[in-house]
Formats: structure tokens, sequence, C-alpha cells
């Protein structure tokens, strides 16, 4: 069986004991082993995914002590439909998630766990969500039977003896179980390169602060402490403690006399995020560093302000169309102390994914073992293809970036992929109207997609998976805390670098150009920036946008910064018909909020 060297118990604290022995009766496993969060144990579970067949070594001299791993073609991303909110109540978890009844989905958990660990080894993990001992920070304890879930946990969080030693006797701990569903036979104990079960399970239970995972091995599916805990468990813990579990980046931006100002924000996929978090500015003495790319958790420091810290330790980032052109510095990370994912493998033992910026290779091995060729027709990378990777070798991590004071945030940016309507940036006119802005948060479809172009799919603060408890609840509480911080509150944004022309072009260049519009939030925090009123908020006046160097016809800025007044009015009803989906929890003053627009808009 292969089980990790055995391990001291390095707790006392009971629950924790208790909750450990229950799972271990429960599960069974043939060994359990306690994670120290050491160098050696980390090492100790990428070898044993390679002994299992689960991960190939890349060449050391190209990629030091770096792995790519193939998954089962069945398990490749998060299952949405087969994630549940077991709150007490249904109409707590609200119309956004899937409901279970809690004791009935324990029921069917613990059948299904039952002797599900049978010849494996259970790896206990303490991880800390923030840095250890920071009062925005928080614990959990998860136990899992996946070497690639355990070596994955390592670069994404705080693992090991010193969790324990922070948590102490306490019992305030979010409780994880995570297994594969595959239990070993006695008579062979022979195992698979990535076992995983058809059945599956992600359940939330948010009151008990309880995760239970069954069946899959993939990404946040397995990896408790990232969309589970940081999201849909932190958002309910937030919410009853008066702060912000939010799915946002966190970066630091420094102007040429030295003044920094930390901006968080919030896009849904493929807008972009990763690549803000980590922009390099194209306007001289201007300086951006990465705080955190995916998480964000906001708290009131002594000052009022609100302060905020990234719980994760590592990137967690999808691979195919990451390049040297769109994101140098996600590139740069990834040079050593990686897990590759479903990724392509060249035959000079690298990796390969699409539109990574370079020449595909004359051949390789795809992410599904097979022999492939640019003449293939087919990906060399499966289309959720991840990286892991240590945040500490990011080339711009900001100093702050573990401080476990957190970061004062002076700006939170909102954003969506919109061909039209959307203007380049606007300031919010309060943290009210702010707070709309962000609850009707969109993309379009494409065409393709959608089989009509211009339709949107609202996807509010990018929280619509994650968010633990009904979003109507959500929006309140988005209001109670600007109605809590008052003036102190951060200026919130709303960007679209994705305006188009008539005839279907980019207006804007995006990518490293999007630090002229973070130049202008940075001035409006400043109040040294010039800028209109307009029915839709603040924007840019006339020559308020460093545009120095920039080729963009004087037409093209006047498209992206234009206010469609049709266009607004005919978004309306779509408004009206996303805040309905929210019923009698639809928070009074986003209604008023809509008014108020349809009022400016005349």
């Amino acid at each position: 069986m292969n089980a990790a060297p055995p391990v001291k118990i390095p707790t006392t604290n009971s629950a924790v004991l208790t909750f450990v022995e229950d799972c271990r009766k429960l599960f069974a496993p043939g060994a359990v082993h306690w994670c120290t969060g050491s160098q050696a144990e980390y090492q100790h579970l990428l070898h044993r995914m390679v002994q299992m067949g689960t991960a190939l070594w890349l060449d050391p001299q190209k990629r030091p002590n770096s792995v790519i791993v193939r998954s089962d073609p069945a398990d490749v991303a998060r299952v949405e439909d087969q994630t549940f909110i077991c709150s007490v109540s249904e109409a707590d978890a609200g119309p956004t998630n899937n409901w279970a009844n809690p004791g009935k989905m324990k029921v069917t958990l613990e059948r299904l766990c039952y002797g599900a660990m049978m010849g494996r080894t259970m790896y206990v993990i303490p991880y800390s969500m923030g840095p250890i001992g920071s009062p925005i920070a928080r614990i959990g304890i998860m136990v899992t039977d996946s070497a690639y879930a355990a070596a994955n946990m390592h670069i994404m969080t705080r693992v090991g003896d010193e969790v324990l030693k922070a948590l102490g006797d306490s019992t305030d701990f979010v409780r994880g179980h995570h297994t594969v569903g595959v239990p070993l036979k006695r008579q062979t104990w022979a195992d698979e390169p990535w076992p995983c079960n058809t059945t599956k399970y992600i359940c939330h239970f948010p009151e008990t602060r309880e995760i239970w995972s069954f069946g899959s091995g993939y990404g946040g599916n397995a990896l408790l402490g990232k969309k589970c805990h940081a999201l849909r468990i932190a958002s309910v813990q937030a919410r009853d403690e008066g702060w912000l579990a939010e799915h946002m980046l966190i970066l630091k931006l420094t102007n040429p006399e030295g003044q920094s100002k930390f901006i968080a924000a919030a896009f849904p996929s493929a807008c972009g995020k990763t690549n803000l978090a980590m922009v390099i500015p194209t306007i001289p003495g201007w300086k951006a560093e990465t705080i955190g790319d995916d998480i964000c958790w906001m708290k009131f420091g002594a000052d009022g302000r609100l302060y905020a810290i990234n719980p994760e330790t590592g990137f967690f980032g999808v691979a195919p169309g990451t390049s040297r052109e769109t994101n140098l510095n996600a590139m740069k990370t990834l040079d050593a102390n990686c897990i590759f994912t479903n990724v392509g493998m060249t035959d000079d033992d690298d990796f390969y994914w699409e539109n990574m910026g370079e020449d595909p290779p004359t051949h390789l091995t795809d992410w599904l073992r097979r022999s492939w060729s640019p003449a293939s027709g087919r990906a060399a990378a499966h289309p959720n293809a991840r990286f892991t990777a240590p945040a500490a070798q990011c080339p711009v991590i900001a100093k702050e970036w573990d401080d476990p004071k957190g970061v004062p945030i002076d700006a939170i940016l909102f954003g969506g992929r919109r061909a039209s309507v959307v203007p380049l940036v606007s300031e919010a006119l309060s943290w009210r109207h702010g707070t709309f802005l962000g609850a009707t948060m969109a993309s379009e479809k494409t065409a393709a997609a959608a089989g009509k172009i211009g339709d949107v799919r609202r996807d509010p603060m990018a929280m619509l998976p994650f968010c633990g408890y009904h979003m109507g609840d959500y929006f309140q509480h988005w209001l109670n805390m600007g109605e809590k911080g008052g003036s102190a509150m951060p200026k919130i944004f709303y960007v679209n670098w994705f305006r188009k022309s008539a005839d279907g072009k980019f207006l804007w260049p995006g990518y490293a150009e999007n630090s002229r519009v973070l130049k202008w939030i940075f001035e409006r925090c400043d109040g040294t920036a010039k800028a209109v009123e307009t029915p839709i908020g603040r924007l840019p006046a006339d020559g308020a946008l460093d545009l120095d160097g920039l080729n963009v016809a004087d037409s093209d800025m006047a498209e992206l910064l234009k206010i469609d007044v049709e266009g607004w009015k005919a978004e309306l009803p779509s408004i009206r018909e996303h805040f309905a989906t929210f019923g009698d929890k639809l928070p009074a003053g986003l209604r008023e909020e809509l008014a108020a627009l349809e009022q400016r808009l005349g």
C-alpha cells in the first residue's frame, strides 16, 4: 500500500482528535498521516504520485521539481450540478444554489463514504486560509485519500503543525471530508493512476461549517480550501461576523512619487482577472504588484477601513491562453516547483498548451496520453487544464502579500465582457450604487454559445457559483457593510475592456494598457483626476485618461466613453428580470437604485 511514513499526532485539541477519529472510523483507511507541512513531506507526495503513475517528472533543468498530472477524462472540472448548499432551511440557499436537506444528505454521504478509503492513506491536513495568526485568517482541518489533493493544498494553503498551534484548543475550524470514493480491493490492493467515482457530491453545511466531497479528485472539488472553504463557507461566516469573503484579485499600484493604493477586482470567467492581477503598466514610473489573483477576504480595521488578505498561498490558474504576451509574470512564476494538470507534455519533458504564444512542437503527448501533432485537429491540453504554482515565486508579488494585518482597500472594480453599451470605465455614485453595479454584473455570450449576439449572463460580483447563501441576503450584507463603513469604504468602479466597433473589432487594446484605466482610478481615489457626471456614473473627463503613446483613434475613444442612453434603456427589462429572481429578498435599496437609473436615463 506504500503508506506515508508514520507521524506523531501533533495536537491535543479534543475537537480535532474527535473529528479525525470519526473520519477514520467512517472511511476505514489503511493508514493515517498527519501532514506537517514540511518540504520533505511535499516531496514524498510528489514521489508517491509518480510511483502511482498519476504524475510524470518534467525536465529538472527546465522545470525543477515540477510534475505533469493527467486526470481521468470524466474528472476534469467543477461539477456544479452536483454541488449543494445543505442549509437547515431551503430558503437560506436561495435560487442560485442547489439545495439538499442536510439530514438526508448526511445519510447519503455516510453510506457512500463508509469504507471508501480502504487500503489508502488518509491524509489529515491542518491548513490556514490566510497568514497564520492573522485576525482575518481562518483554519480548516481536511482529510483526504488523494496525494494529489494533499500536494496541491501544500502549495495553495499554509499547512501543518504551526496551524494546529495557532488553533490551540479552539473548536472554530472548518471540517473538510474528501475522498475519491474508490476503496482498494483486499485481494490485490491494485490502484489506478487517477481513481475517481462516477457518483460525485460536493456538499456544504453552512451552519456546522462542514464540507463533504465525494468521488472527484480534481480542482475545486478536491482542494477544499479553495472555492468550498474560501467562498461558499467563508461567505456565510462573513455574513454572520460582519466581513466580506469575495471572488476578487488584489493588486498594489504605486505611482512615480512612491504612493501606493490597493485595488480589489471581481470579474466573471474569461474577463482577464489573473492578467490584471499581474499587469505590467505601460505608463512610465508606474508599478503594479500582486497580492492575490482569486480570493479576497476583507475586514474592518481599527481605523474603520476595509483591510484585505489573500487567504491562499498559490495560484491555481487556467493554463490555455496564458502566455508571455498575455501574462508574462504568470509564465515566469511557472519556472519551478509547480504541478501542471491535463496539459500537453513535449518530447523533451516540458509542458505545452494552446495559445502559449509559441509555435506548437512538431510532436508531443497530449493530456489523454495520446501522440499529438499540430495536424491532429484537436487540442493538446484540456480547456480547463491547470497550473498550481507557489505565489511567492511570482516576480511581482508584493511584500505585503502575506502581511497578517492585510492591506487597506482603496478601490473595488467590477466588470464583464460587453461588446456594446457598457463604457470602458465608470465610477459608482455611492457605495449603494456600486453594490447595484456589482449585483447586475454581466458578460455577453458568444454567438456560437448563445445563438444570439448580445445575450448576457448575469454573474453578481462574480459569485454566482460560490455564494453559500441566498444572494438577496448577500446583496443586503453588502449594503449593511457600506452603512457601517460610511465614508471610509472603498470607491467602486465598473470596467469593460471588451467594447467592440460595429465591424466587431476591439476598440481598446487591453492587457497591459489597462494600467491607464487603473491610473485614472488611482487618481480618482485621491480626488485629482477629473470626471463628468452621467446617468450611469462618473466617467473620465476629456483628457483625464493618460493616453500618451497609445495608438487608439479619437473616434474609438469617444465610442469607448460614450453613454448609450437607448442601450441602457434596453438593458432595464433584463435587470428587472434578474432582480425578480431574488423575490422578496431583493433589498429595497437595489430596487431604488434601479428606479433612480431609469429616472436619470429619462
